[in-house]
């Protein structure tokens, strides 16, 4: 059984070979996209879901709420890949369909972005297995958290890359935690913009209008 990523406090920045050999098990012939990666390793992939993993697809600023939360309070993440805009966190073959009935049952709302769950009969394009700049090497050992509030590439690349082949994935149960608690903190912050847009026209010397 895998130790979650907090337990080893390690990270990793690229692919390594078991890395590779995890996400390749995900295809029906792992041999085929070990020979795509060999002979053109700045390629992104396209891989099915729900056998070796699922996918959770986030808006980036709440995707980097979710991932903090799982690192600064919880157990960590498994692999995580930015790209589009969104940052895509892996989690065990089944979250995809567990997830969104769970947070069905939670105060979701509309202030939290809708979540894109890719399970199985679904085909996510993984980043490269290296950064597609040769002159970016990414940092030596990069905190997650950080790394990812500071993202603003605009090509695919690893947050969390796959460096074992039995990486530990999150559950269901443990994204809806920190969602929950992501949204929560979302929530807080409109609320709190709102106290502070009313103060200001609390004080102005013109009525406030409104239609109708």
């Amino acid at each position: 059984m895998s130790r979650t990523p907090r337990d080893s406090l390690h990270t990793a920045s690229y692919v390594t070979p078991a890395g590779a050999d995890w996400l390749a098990s995900a295809s029906r012939s792992p041999r085929g996209v070990h020979a795509l990666w060999a002979e053109h390793p700045a390629a992104s992939v396209p891989l099915p879901c729900g056998t070796a993993f699922d996918v959770v697809s986030m808006d980036a600023l709440f995707g980097r709420r979710v991932v903090s939360r799982l690192w600064t309070d919880g157990p960590g993440t498994g692999p995580v890949a930015a790209q589009g805009g969104r940052v895509m966190l892996f989690a065990t073959p089944g979250a995809a369909q567990r997830l969104p009935a769970l947070l069905s049952w939670e105060e979701w709302g509309g202030t939290a972005p809708p979540l894109l769950c890719y399970g199985w009969g679904d085909t996510v394009t993984v980043p490269p297995l290296y950064p597609l700049d040769p002159l970016d090497p990414g940092p030596a050992e990069p905190e997650p958290p950080a790394e990812i509030a500071s993202y603003d590439a605009p090509s695919p690349r690893w947050l969390v890359a796959p460096d074992v082949r039995s990486p530990w994935l999150p559950g269901p149960e443990v994204l809806l935690w920190a969602c929950v608690r992501a949204a929560r903190t979302l929530r807080a912050a409109a609320d709190t913009d709102a106290d502070t847009d009313a103060d200001d026209t609390a004080v102005t010397s013109e009525p406030a209008l409104f239609p109708g």
